[in-house]
């Protein structure tokens, strides 16, 4: 069993709030870098924070003071990724737009490792706390990335329009990495805007 948060191990020394010493920014990146490599080394299942702690070189207290569970470290770890964001929409043609968001997005999950991927899929069927994290980190990117797309387009498109994006783009992305397992080129990018996409946006 895990220690109990707030207890002190060998060399990790804690110190009242008043007086605590700055949160270390390189040892948050540590435990997250850790965390994201063993998830996709080993999944989310057998992923421990002692597994987590000995890689990144913390003690299980300084993550337990971090984070609450393994769901919580998880998320962080996911949403604290390298920073990245869809190119701005021109909000002059829609297809030009579109384009450009979903080329991006489908880089963006090409280039996760899918063993990353298929380990959180396995959390988030199996831990109701890692879903509820992770739905709140995806609905959110999800809304950066379409809602401004949706709002400078310049022909009429169906009610929902940015949550029907986000619902189809990314899962038909996914579907294309994960199972089929073959490339989201620029032939794939055109056919899922042109085929899929607009045809479900335009507004009969």
């Amino acid at each position: 069993m895990p220690p109990a948060r707030g207890t002190p191990e060998p060399g990790d020394t804690i110190r009242s709030p008043a007086m605590g010493r700055p949160r270390d920014s390189g040892r948050d990146l540590a435990i997250l870098d850790a965390t994201r490599s063993l998830l996709t080394e080993a999944g989310y299942e057998q992923l421990s924070i002692e597994a987590v702690a000995a890689r990144s070189g913390a003690a299980k207290t300084t993550i337990y003071r971090r984070y609450r569970d393994k769901a919580a470290l998880v998320a962080a770890a996911v949403d604290g990724r390298p920073p990245a964001a869809p190119p701005p929409p021109a909000g002059k043609d829609l297809r030009a737009d579109l384009l450009a968001v979903v080329g991006w997005l489908a880089q963006s999950v090409a280039g996760q490792a899918v063993g990353l991927l298929g380990a959180l899929f396995t959390g988030l069927r199996n831990d109701p706390r890692l879903a509820q994290e992770m739905r709140r980190i995806l609905r959110r990117d999800e809304a950066a990335m379409f809602d401004e797309l949706v709002r400078r387009a310049t022909e009429p498109l169906v009610p929902g329009a940015a949550a029907l994006l986000a619902e189809v783009a990314p899962a038909v992305i996914v579907h294309r990495v994960v199972v089929v397992g073959e490339p989201c080129d620029a032939a794939f990018v055109t056919h899922l805007v042109d085929d899929i996409l607009r045809p479900l946006l335009r507004r009969s």
